[in-house]
């Protein structure tokens, strides 16, 4: 349901026409409290904390603090404290519950931990997009969905012809993925001159390049697979359906499920990560089904609640109600929308970030270019991001366009696919995690950081400058 009114004295309706017309009593629960009765320290803590709220939605500065994680990390990692940056990540960390031990280090529970969650919000925005977004249908999809492909075979290529042999070719697959935080948030410094088709194909570019990715991690970077974690995660996904069929909302009670497939992949020999993808994909775009709508619950609650108001009496009356108000509350929003915006500040200012700061930190010290195999894993990644990703995605639009397979949509131009192409070479956070999975206790682990971060700062950079120019361009015509 989708309000379309306003709650005051007139009363609010929703999409379907029906009116509601709120008592008396809503006069005076509504009614405005004068300023000066607010204490000052109140205003001053809801004024910022309004502030907050907005400045963590934006996603600019999600980059820039992903960023700036990145700094920090390389700083760290070439002072004289370099060796704490190195103990931290390694300090174990674990529980015990009886004869069962469960002990990992802390890098371990920021890349395969706490990263799902991450995996979880690709996963439910892969999910939104295929409900309703740019993902939708065949037509929609099929340019992005070609670009995509183009952007992930020609810097594999490149990669390929400077990396041939021996374990360096193990790293293929790091310079096929695109970062859309920081992506979306060098297109967001732009400004609003971009135009909004611009944004919404680097999306779809971006997230089918995450699906991508996420099968190449299955495929190519998961190996020793064993059956009885399979069934494990199975069990929990079982789980997952029943709750769905019960019709519970809550994603608290989602928890122990969803540790059943992360467990199930774990022990299966799969990243654990994706565990991630599969509840996001799980994750219901629809609001859950009731009895009763949720307006008209929050309209019977409410009435409930004017009686206390009214005259006060015991204040556990008004537990039922405003329990019931809380529900109508979460019924509004589909589970995936409403999941999506209570889990990314979270992973946007403190899971990504601490990502960064514990796998960016390359020891330039250590950093050994002097072998052939370093420094060409190191130009391999960096160039396949910086030129392989355009010229790979420029290329597949080229040929799709010139044999009539989609239409360029809409607002959208040689010069505005550039520019996407150039932003998606930015590769920062997936391009690191597959990183670590492909040179996991290789020597060559530095040389591909140290590429992805080269590449994605070039691309980074090389997107703003063409991107100023076009703006600048827009305005003078």
């Amino acid at each position: 349901y989708r309000v379309s009114g306003h709650v005051g004295r007139a009363g609010f309706s929703y999409w379907s026409g029906r009116q509601y017309s709120l008592p008396s009593w809503c006069a005076v629960m509504t009614r405005t409290v004068p300023h000066a009765a607010i204490p000052r320290v109140q205003r001053v803590a809801e004024r910022a904390f309004a502030a907050i709220e907005h400045f963590l939605h934006i996603e600019a500065v999600s980059g820039c603090v992903l960023l700036l994680a990145a700094i920090v990390a390389l700083v760290w990692a070439n002072s004289p404290l370099a060796d704490s940056y190195v103990h931290l990540w390694h300090v174990p960390l674990g529980f015990r519950f009886g004869d069962l031990v469960v002990e990992h280090s802390l890098h371990f529970w920021i890349n395969d931990g706490l990263m799902t969650l991450f995996f979880l919000v690709v996963g439910m925005e892969i999910r939104k997009e295929m409900h309703d977004g740019s993902l939708a249908s065949l037509q929609q999809a099929a340019l992005p969905l070609l670009a995509a492909l183009g952007g992930v075979v020609l810097p594999a290529l490149i990669y390929v012809a400077l990396n041939a042999g021996g374990d360096a070719l193990r790293g293929w697959a790091v310079p096929t993925a695109t970062d859309i935080a920081f992506a979306v948030g060098v297109l967001a410094l732009l400004g609003k001159s971009i135009p909004p088709v611009v944004r919404i194909f680097l999306l779809a570019l971006a997230i089918i390049d995450d699906i991508v990715a996420v099968l190449i991690i299955a495929l190519f970077y998961s190996d020793g697979l064993q059956p009885v974690g399979f069934a494990v995660a199975a069990a929990g996904i079982l789980l997952v359906f029943a709750l769905q069929a019960m019709g519970v909302g809550r994603a608290l009670l989602y928890v122990l499920p969803g540790a059943l497939v992360w467990f199930g992949l774990l022990k299966s020999g799969a990243h654990p990560t994706l565990a991630g993808v599969v509840l996001g994909l799980l994750t219901p775009v629809r609001p859950t089904p009731a009895q009763q709508p949720a307006l008209d619950s929050a309209h019977q609650a409410l009435q409930e609640v004017s009686g206390y108001w009214q005259q006060p009496a015991d204040s556990h009356q008004l537990i039922s109600p405003v329990r019931r108000l809380a529900q109508a509350q979460r019924e509004l929003l589909p589970p995936v929308v409403r999941l999506q915006n209570l889990l990314h500040p979270w992973v946007a200012y403190a899971i990504m970030p601490l990502f960064a700061l514990a796998n960016a930190g390359v020891s330039l010290q250590g950093l050994d270019l002097s072998g052939g195999s370093s420094l060409l894993v190191m130009l391999g990644i960096s160039l396949a991001l910086l030129l392989g990703k355009p010229l790979g995605i420029l290329l597949a639009c080229f040929i799709s366009l010139r044999l009539g397979w989609c239409r360029m949509p809409h607002g959208l131009n040689w010069q505005w696919l550039t520019l996407v192409g150039v932003l998606a070479g930015i590769g920062f956070t997936m391009s690191i995690f597959i990183a670590g999975l492909a040179f996991a206790g290789s020597p060559l682990l530095d040389a591909a950081k140290a590429g992805v971060l080269l590449g994605s700062l070039l691309a980074g950079v090389a997107g703003l400058l063409l991107g100023a120019w076009l703006v600048r361009r827009k305005r003078d015509q």
